[in-house]
């Protein structure tokens, strides 16, 4: 079987923090997956169901301060990375649909638990005011103390936490 190659970890951290850099100069702010996901979410609902969006604090406020959610930059930076990981996987011949799990695990198992942990991820972005990418990356490059903070809780919860979940990986 032909070993699949990827990128060298310290050229893609390197290549991060330009990607960080450059967002900085551009946009005046850092990256951030978050804002994205809560913008889409707000203009789905405000689609769906204005008058609830109208009635609730969250989405009116929302609007509020973003009349066009989907305008935002966050929302392009997220488009611009499902497209660029769809091109780099289909350029490193690694595009396939399938579900990466132990062989101890049904995919069905692995689909619940990744769901689960995707809210328990958005639901934490909201309560830290952002994601890893906003709160520790960009938090730790302005050399922020709670970016170096929420650094060290994210990897000592996921430390702690792996021991129960790694029967879902090996």
């Amino acid at each position: 079987m032909k070993q699949k190659k990827y990128m060298n970890p310290y050229l893609g951290g390197v290549l991060l923090g330009l990607v960080l850099i450059v967002a900085f100069w551009v946009s005046g702010r850092g990256l951030g997956a978050s804002g994205a996901a809560k913008s889409a979410l707000v203009a789905g609902m405000n689609t769906v169901a204005p008058a609830h969006a109208g009635n609730s604090a969250f989405y009116s406020d929302y609007l509020e301060s973003h009349p066009n959610p989907l305008s935002q930059w966050l929302v392009f930076e997220m488009l611009g990375l499902v497209v660029g990981g769809f091109v780099s996987g289909a350029i490193a011949g690694r595009l396939k649909f399938k579900v990466e799990k132990s062989p101890k695990i049904t995919n069905k198992t692995r689909i619940i638990f990744a769901v689960i942990g995707g809210v328990f991820f958005g639901f934490g972005s909201q309560l830290g005011r952002g994601c890893t990418s906003g709160s520790a990356l960009t938090g730790m490059a302005v050399l922020s103390v709670s970016g170096f903070l929420s650094m060290a809780a994210i990897f000592g919860t996921a430390f702690a936490l792996a021991y129960f979940a790694r029967k879902l990986w090996i």
